[in-house]
């Protein structure tokens, strides 16, 4: 198989207020005459930073553009019917002409958001498991009879298809759970804040799983997300990164690993750290200030993009 290498973008931290509307159509159009590969859009219900609803506004950024993809990273199933998320789903990659990646997930550690979508924080994978398999359903067949523990159809149908057939499902998370998920459900694996070394094993151990359960996912549906900040120095990108560094998701230690600040060859040097552990798929994400962030996602554009979608 000839491994085709991707390079996307999330945006970092959304200005506040009504300027993030302005943001979003200026993002669209740089990237849209960029060589950059595709938008990820994060979802969350309840934040304290501005993250607007994510299928909706992939809608927009699909009414927006021609030849950019995007997807969510991820979209957090159990919030949703998985009979609603597959006819959004579908009906955006239908009239974007199949430029949806749905990634999915089931979302952060944090209950009172499960609270608030009316859903047991204890169900959450296994709800996610059965939504899977129901939009894949919903998306190949034309009428869809299920009965699980949590989702009963009787006859249901969506129209239209999606311009893929069907769409292929990555698996966000990087637990033993969404491993398992991956190679049980899933047709690519992209988890955020795991180390190069931690990635190459995941690689294999999904394979080894996917194997056992008589299934395989392509080699060239591995990747990450790996956060950065480009500047003249390490010390200059830390202090852009410092104040947008998640905290309490991973140790110090872990965190130096998965980023990547300083001059654009330290982004470079990373992403080839992820390769070599079996990444293909890249999603970029700029730690800085809202006012600097398409400086940040121009040097992407300009300087990592050519040299991964070249080969």
């Amino acid at each position: 198989m000839t491994i085709k290498y991707r390079i996307g973008i999330m945006p970092g931290p959304w200005p506040a207020g009504r300027d993030g509307a302005g943001f979003l159509w200026t993002l669209c159009d740089m990237l849209e005459r960029s060589d950059v590969d595709s938008i990820w859009l994060s979802d969350r219900l309840s934040s304290p930073a501005p993250v607007p609803e994510v299928m909706t506004t992939l809608a927009a950024i699909a009414a927006r553009t021609t030849r950019l993809k995007f997807g969510p990273s991820v979209v957090v199933l159990p919030y949703r019917t998985p009979v609603v998320a597959a006819k959004e789903m579908a009906t955006v990659d239908w009239l974007s002409q199949g430029r949806l990646f749905p990634a999915v997930g089931v979302g952060v550690e944090l209950p009172r958001e499960f609270d608030a979508s009316g859903v047991p924080f204890a169900e959450r994978g296994r709800r996610t498991d059965e939504a899977i398999r129901v939009m894949r359903l919903l998306w190949t067949q034309n009428e869809v009879s299920f009965q699980g523990d949590f989702y009963k159809l009787d006859r249901v149908s969506i129209f239209p298809k999606p311009w893929q057939a069907p769409p292929p499902i990555w698996i966000g998370g990087k637990s033993e759970a969404a491993m398992r998920r991956t190679a049980r459900l899933g047709d690519g694996w992209i988890p955020s804040l795991i180390t190069p070394d931690e990635l190459r094993a995941g690689v294999q151990n999904v394979q080894d799983l996917a194997a056992a359960a008589g299934r395989q996912v392509p080699e060239d549906h591995f990747g990450t997300l790996i956060n950065y900040a480009i500047a003249a120095t390490d010390e200059a990108a830390l202090a852009l990164a410092q104040p947008y560094i998640q905290r309490g998701r991973v140790d110090d230690a872990t965190m130096r690993q998965c980023t990547a600040f300083g001059p654009v060859g330290r982004l470079l040097e990373k992403v080839e750290e992820y390769v070599k552990g079996g990444a293909s798929k890249f999603i970029l994400r700029p730690l800085c200030p809202p006012d600097r962030m398409l400086d940040q996602l121009a040097s992407v554009a300009e300087h990592v993009c050519p040299e991964y979608h070249r080969r």
